[in-house]
C-alpha cells in the first residue's frame, strides 16, 4: 500500500466520538440496572401555579375596633354592636393580605373561628373598599403613607384655646387630611374661658368650618380620677358634641392636654380613657398610646387617637388640596403650566377668579395657608 493510501484510511477510520462512547455506555448499563434505580431531578418551575385564590364563601362582615402588634380586635354581628349577636373577634392578618394596612374603621371578611371565645383566633381575608381615610406620613420627606383611621365619617378637631397654646399649623395639617381623605371636619375650642377665641376663629372663618366652643364645667367623664380643672369641659358643649357626632362615626385628633380623652370619658361610659396635664412648658404629655373605636350610646362610633408628635404631609399634592375647593378648582384651568397656586406673582388665575368678584378673597387666602401648611411646621402658636 502507497503512503497516501494509508493516509485515506486513517483519516476515515478514526475512533468514536463522544455520543458513539455515550451510546455504548447506556447500552452497557441497560444490561444491568432497572428504571427504578434512576431518579430525575424536576426542573425549576415545574410545578404548575396558579395566582386563583380561595373564594372564602363562607366568611363573615366585621368591624376593626382596635389593633394591637398584629391582633386585630373586630365586632362581628350587627353593625351598630347593640345587638345579642354582636361579638367581638379576635383575629390575625391571612397571607394573602400581604402588607395591606388593617386600621380601625376597616370593614373586614374573616374566616376561621369566629365564635369570639377565649383563646380563639379567627383570619382576615379581605378588606372593603374604603370611603374615607385619615392619613399621614411620618414627616415631610417621607411619602410613604400611614392610614390612621378609615371609612369615617367626620374628623373632629381638639384644641384648647390656651393651656397649651393653640396651634394653627396643627389645625390647618387636619383639614388637609380632612379634606383630601374624604371626612367632614369640625373643630372643637377648650378652655375658652382662659382665652377669648375669636383671634383663633378669624382664621377659619372662610372655610365654612363647624365650630364649638367649651369652657370650664363640671364634666370630667368617669375614668377622670384626679383630673384638674383644665381637663373639664362644660354641660353644654358636651351636649353639641354629642349630638353632632351621633349616628356617624367620627376620629378625634388633637395634642394632649386640650381635653381629647376627658370628652371622650364623657360622651362613652366606662370609656376610662386616661387623661392627662400640661407640662410647665405648656405641651401636653401623651396619654392615649393607641386608636380604638368606641360605641356612642345614641348610635355611632368615636374614634380616639394617640397624641400626635408628627403629621406629615408629602403625600399631599397641590391638587388634591385644590380638589377641597369647589368654587377655585374650575378657574385653576386657566392657570399656566406648572401653576402651583401659591403666589399671584406667578400668574395664577385664581387671584383673576377673586378680582372679578368669582370668588372671596378669604377663600383664597385660606387654601393657600393650607398649602403652606404641608411643608410648615405643625407646631406654630397661634398668631
Amino acid at each position: 500500500m502507497c503512503l497516501s493510501g494509508a493516509r485515506h484510511e486513517r483519516r476515515h477510520h478514526r475512533s468514536p466520538g463522544p455520543a458513539t462512547r455515550r451510546d455504548t455506555t447506556l447500552s452497557r448499563l441497560g444490561e444491568e440496572w432497572d428504571n427504578d434505580d434512576v431518579r430525575v431531578r424536576p426542573g425549576r418551575g415545574s410545578r404548575p401555579r396558579t395566582k386563583r385564590r380561595p373564594a372564602h364563601s363562607d366568611a363573615v362582615d366585621g368591624f376593626v375596633t382596635a389593633v394591637d402588634r398584629g391582633r386585630y380586635t373586630c365586632l362581628v354581628g350587627e353593625p351598630g354592636g347593640s345587638g345579642a349577636d354582636s361579638r367581638p373577634v379576635v383575629a390575625m392578618r391571612a397571607r394573602e393580605l400581604h402588607r395591606d394596612a388593617i386600621v380601625v374603621g376597616d370593614r373586614v371578611a374573616l374566616v376561621g373561628d369566629t365564635s369570639g371565645a377565649a383563646h380563639t383566633l379567627a383570619r382576615i381575608v379581605r378588606i372593603a373598599p374604603r370611603s374615607s381615610v385619615l392619613r399621614r406620613s411620618a414627616d415631610d420627606t417621607d411619602t410613604a403613607e400611614r392610614v390612621l383611621v378609615a371609612n369615617a365619617d367626620a374628623l373632629l378637631i381638639v384644641t384648647a384655646a390656651a393651656d397649651p397654646e393653640p396651634r394653627t399649623g396643627f389645625i390647618d395639617r387636619c383639614l388637609v387630611a380632612a379634606y383630601t381623605g374624604h371626612l367632614q371636619p369640625m373643630l372643637l375650642v377648650t378652655k375658652s374661658d382662659l382665652r377669648d377665641p375669636a383671634a383663633l376663629l378669624a382664621a377659619y372663618a372662610d372655610l365654612d368650618l363647624p365650630v364649638l366652643i367649651s369652657g370650664l364645667g363640671g364634666v370630667a367623664g368617669p375614668g377622670a380620677g384626679g383630673a384638674s380643672n383644665d381637663a373639664l369641659l362644660d354641660d353644654a358643649a358636651v351636649a353639641q358634641v354629642r349630638a353632632a357626632l351621633t349616628g356617624r362615626m367620627t376620629a378625634l385628633i388633637g395634642h394632649s392636654g386640650v381635653g381629647k380623652s376627658t370628652l371622650v370619658n364623657a360622651l362613652v361610659p366606662h370609656a376610662d380613657r386616661a387623661t392627662g396635664t400640661v407640662t410647665d412648658v405648656g405641651k401636653g404629655r401623651h396619654t392615649s398610646s393607641s386608636a380604638i373605636a368606641l360605641p356612642l350610646p345614641g348610635g355611632g362610633w368615636i374614634v380616639d387617637t394617640p397624641g400626635v408628635r408628627s403629621f406629615g404631609l408629602a403625600h399631599v399634592t397641590v391638587d388634591d388640596v385644590l380638589e377641597s375647593f369647589d368654587d377655585l378648582l374650575p378657574a385653576s384651568a386657566n392657570c399656566p403650566p406648572g401653576c402651583t397656586h401659591d403666589s399671584p406673582d406667578i400668574g395664577c388665575a385664581l387671584d383673576d377668579l377673586v378680582a372679578r368678584g368669582q370668588a372671596r378673597s378669604g377663600r383664597l387666602a385660606s387654601f393657600r395657608r393650607l398649602l403652606a401648611s404641608r411643608t410648615q411646621g405643625f407646631d406654630q402658636p397661634n398668631g
